[in-house]
């Protein structure tokens, strides 16, 4: 009879100690509990927020203050449940690394994504992905369809982001949609503001390679803000990717009267700018949009059915023991779109 193996009780992973400190160590796995799952991290993704962590110690008003392991976006195989989990060991899953409470008041809303106890991995102090082996609610896990390679499974998790941004802009049939940045985020939402019905959708970037992709990948029209003014008007939804305020505060006089604008790139903590006479006087809203919320079946289907096309972001491909190398890299050569880092590949 052939023994089984003993699960692992340590993970191999990538801590952030300091900015520019990221350090490869053996950390202990907790225990599983009743509705937890072991999983064998397959692939992360590298986002905005690791490479703002990595560089400065902080992302927006969060700070490094303890060692923490990076990465949210995350697929992997599970290995092992505890009793009350909802899937079984072998499937295939994308990891939701935003959990609420689930009991406070704006969770039982349906908004977990505001839960004012909710946890993110990767966020500090809660460790993240970017390890060999992950514990994780079985809430947290979504399974993947045949369909979708368990590589890219780890971008369901930037898709989601898209998802949600979409809903809260309130795209629908037929609508002209602008979109303000290039990047993952922004060519994520442009395919799923087409798969939403819009019948124009333009998006804005200084960099030709990204804005080439996002034509390949669904834009009605690009602009290089670079080189052209926006001279563009009349659009009924708005959708600012780049974190830039300059750019939404010019996007916001392309929306029509009654528009609305949805600011999905991580905002600094305050601006100046704001044409609050210009937003009232043509009522259009300005809605924010903050991870997501019930967005991971959508976004399953949709890259399942190939409304989205995931392996067209993947640029990079990375072992843990690069993962420093992977953080710069989006830097370093501004033609990448999404890197991953594959804890199990040998570098």
């Amino acid at each position: 009879m052939t023994a089984v193996p003993p699960l692992p009780t340590t993970a191999r992973a990538a801590v952030l100690h300091a900015a520019e400190d990221l350090r490869i160590e053996e950390l202990p796995l907790r225990p599983l509990g009743a509705d937890d799952v072991l999983i064998a991290v397959d692939a992360v993704g590298v986002c905005g927020s690791d490479m703002h962590y990595f560089a400065s110690g902080r992302n927006g008003g969060n700070v490094l203050r303890q060692p923490t392991v990076l990465g949210h976006e995350a697929s992997g195989t599970v290995v092992a449940t505890g009793p009350s989990a909802t899937v079984t060991p072998g499937t295939h899953v994308a990891v939701e690394p935003a959990v609420g409470c689930g009991t406070c008041a704006v969770c039982r809303s349906g908004r977990y994504n505001l839960c004012p106890t909710g946890t993110c991995f990767g966020s500090p102090p809660v460790h993240g992905t970017l390890a060999t082996h992950l514990v994780a609610p079985s809430r947290a896990v979504h399974p993947l369809p045949d369909a979708i390679p368990l590589e890219l499974g780890a971008f369901i998790e930037p898709l989601a982001v898209a998802v949600w941004a979409v809903r809260r802009a309130e795209v629908t049939f037929g609508d002209r949609v602008l979109i303000t940045g290039a990047g993952p985020i922004g060519i994520l939402c442009c395919q799923v503001a087409r798969a939403a019905g819009a019948v124009e959708v333009v998006v804005t970037d200084i960099n030709d390679a990204r804005l080439a992709r996002a034509r390949e990948l669904g834009a009605t029209r690009t602009v290089n803000t670079a080189r052209h003014n926006l001279e563009l008007s009349g659009f009924d939804r708005l959708l600012e990717c780049s974190a830039h305020p300059s750019a939404l505060w010019q996007a916001l006089h392309a929306l029509r009267p009654g528009g609305r604008a949805t600011v999905v790139g991580q905002a600094a903590p305050t601006v100046d700018g704001l044409p609050l006479a210009h937003l009232q006087r043509h009522e259009i809203d300005l809605v924010c949009a903050f991870r997501y919320a019930h967005a991971f079946p959508t976004a399953l289907a949709l890259a399942a059915d190939g409304s989205v096309d995931l392996a067209s972001v993947l640029t990079g491909r990375f072992p843990l023991e690069h993962a420093a190398e992977a953080l710069r890299a989006p830097t370093a050569d501004p033609t990448h779109l999404k890197v991953v880092i594959r804890p199990g590949d040998t570098p």
